[in-house]
């Protein structure tokens, strides 16, 4: 039975709410999600950089959408299951580093919100505070007046104001205001939103979901019969698939694996098994079986549920591992291959097909058989038909299309992952605002990630070419991170507004330079604009240019562009190859 509790005035009028459960969290999230969608332009144009592709919006609404369709379709009017329904959609469906922290807030929320049925503003504000603490740790350098800044005030004050009242409309009214205070202030923490003279567009979107929850809580109020599906009424699941991921067949490495030993194989036992948890268990020491486990073995993963402890890992010594898990718990759900023998299988395979064909005409093998995983496999994320065939020549496995504005989710990434069909895989985001989604993917793949924090094109391409198939994974690592390090990245495309950005006057239609992150010129001419980009790329004398060339690219300006570089710089070594993104003319690096 509810606790929900509601006064009344002599005329029968509602006042207050003291309790809300999971249906009352259920209407606020839907709320949330419509109000957000309404605003997702809004919240795109306050992106600091006068670029056409800001896509903070864009990022936390598919984020929200995709917690929201999942509340909708697992319904309950327990707010704690309604609270980690939501937590799960979220972390699967975050893109880009709002969405990401988006989806680290209500994670944290979620755990607050654990066992209770329905939560008063105390518990509320507690889990609110649980939320901005688990974002904070998320996030390896947190910066001040961005979303998290938004967040964290607005959660303390919420833990204050909850301790003189009761009544959630109250509550919420203060939290929010609370929020617009702190993201008013976002431009004396960051001289750049000031410079532009935007606040914080992660921190605007944050407000929203807050007056979305308002929203939601008057409908609560009136007792209206609205359902999630008419607030929010384009389910994440009808939104455009992006993000194909786009298997690369090698058949180069499934060669040389044929020539492998199979006793080479020094963990060949792939373990996968539950853990059950203890019912008096109050928090469950994941890091701790993780780290036990990786002392006997590798390709370690343990995936800590509110029942259930998700573990694989590869081992020689199977029993060492049941032993070390038992301590924790019951053990179920077993499943154990032996790697070697499925490497056996596989020289079989090869010897009878070899009988059988005689004198038929050689045909290629397959790229990789199902059941067998390759040491090291790659995924690049990529804009434009052009770069994609680039990065499949490189030897990446899968390319996974997304870049600005269409920002992979973790979800995305995961599937890509396990395409990938390897022990461990390194991905290359080739953009700042995937690697957070990149890193969360890292708890939820069964494969070992590694993520090559790449935030360009060139980078992603210089960190592919420093991969090699007999180093180890730690030489793999710090050869591809040295390699992303040492190549110069430009890009040139057009300012969506008028602005001035370090030290460069912008107006709207201008073609503006970036080099490194940082705009360096704006011109009415988009040869002026390349011209000055190559001069400021070439001052270190740098031999190798590679120039990306994009859907809008025109043959004759390039051949200009070419022209230049040839007569300026004789000494340096000139690559033209057609990239297909879409809004970069131009994407060029220099190493």
């Amino acid at each position: 039975m509810s606790k929900a509790f509601v006064s009344l005035d002599k005329g029968g009028k509602r006042l207050s709410k003291r309790f809300i459960d999971g249906s009352d969290f259920e209407r606020m999230i839907a709320a949330a999600a419509a109000l957000l969608k309404e605003q997702v332009q809004t919240v795109n144009n306050l992106n600091v950089f006068p670029v056409p592709d800001g896509d903070t919006g864009t990022n936390m609404n598919m984020t929200l959408q995709s917690g929201a369709e999942q509340l909708k379709q697992r319904q309950s009017s327990d707010l704690g299951r309604s609270a980690e329904v939501l937590s799960k959609g979220l972390l699967m469906g975050a893109r880009g580093n709002s969405g990401v922290i988006l989806s680290q807030l209500f994670r944290g929320f979620a755990k607050g919100a654990s066992g209770l049925q329905e939560m008063n503003t105390v518990q509320f504000a507690q889990a609110l505070q649980q939320g901005v603490d688990t974002a904070y740790q998320a996030v390896v350098k947190p910066v001040e007046g961005t979303i998290l800044t938004v967040a964290r005030e607005s959660a303390k004050h919420a833990v204050t104001v909850a301790r003189s009242t009761d009544d959630f409309h109250s509550f919420l009214e203060e939290v929010t205001r609370k929020a617009q205070e702190a993201l008013a202030r976002t431009p004396d923490m960051l001289p750049v939103l000031k410079q532009v003279g935007v606040v914080d567009s992660g921190g605007q979107g944050l407000v929203h979901v807050y007056d979305g929850f308002m929203n939601g809580l008057r409908l609560s109020y009136a007792e209206e019969s609205l359902t999630v599906s008419t607030l929010a009424d384009t389910p994440a699941s009808s939104e455009p698939n992006l993000f194909v991921a786009s298997p690369v067949q090698d058949v180069g490495a499934e060669a040389a694996q044929r020539q492998l030993d199979p006793n080479a194989i020094a963990f060949p036992y792939d373990m996968e098994f539950f853990i059950r948890i203890p019912s008096d268990t109050e928090l469950f020491p994941e890091e701790q079986l993780r780290q036990q486990l990786a002392a006997i073995g590798d390709s370690v993963l343990v995936i800590a549920d509110d029942e259930f402890v998700k573990v694989h890992v590869h081992t020689d010594t199977p029993g060492e591992v049941f032993n070390v898990a038992i301590r924790y718990g019951e053990l179920t759900g077993f499943q154990l291959e032996n790697m070697r023998d499925q490497h056996r299988r596989l020289l079989q395979d090869d010897e009878r097909d070899a009988a059988v064909e005689g004198d038929q005409p050689e045909v290629a093998p397959e790229a990789v058989l199902p059941d067998e995983r390759r040491a090291f496999g790659m995924i690049a994320v990529a804009m434009g038909n052009g770069i994609a065939d680039i990065f499949q020549s490189l030897g990446i496995d899968v390319v996974l299309t997304g870049g600005q504005t269409m920002n992979p989710s973790t979800e995305d990434i995961v599937q890509a992952v396990e395409e990938a069909d390897a022990d461990t895989v390194y991905v290359l985001p080739n953009n700042s605002n995937i690697i957070l989604a990149a890193e969360q993917a890292k708890e939820l793949a069964k494969a070992n990630i590694i993520v090559i924090p790449t935030k360009t094109i060139a980078q992603g391409m210089s960190a592919a070419l420093a991969f090699e198939d007999d180093a180890s994974a730690e030489e793999n690592e710090n050869n591809m991170l040295q390699a992303m390090q040492r190549v110069r990245s430009g890009q040139i495309t057009n300012a969506v507004r008028d602005t001035q950005m370090e030290g460069v006057q912008i107006q709207e239609g201008d073609f503006i330079a970036i080099l490194d992150g940082k705009i360096v010129a704006a011109e009415e001419q988009l040869y002026e604009a390349g011209r000055q980009l190559l001069d400021r790329m070439l001052e270190q004398g740098d031999e190798v240019v590679t120039v990306l060339t994009g859907e809008n690219a025109e043959d004759g300006l390039t051949a200009q562009l070419s022209q230049y570089v040839s007569k300026q710089y004789p000494s340096a070594e000139l690559e033209v190859l057609q990239g297909g993104q879409p809004l970069y003319p131009y994407l060029i690096s220099v190493e």
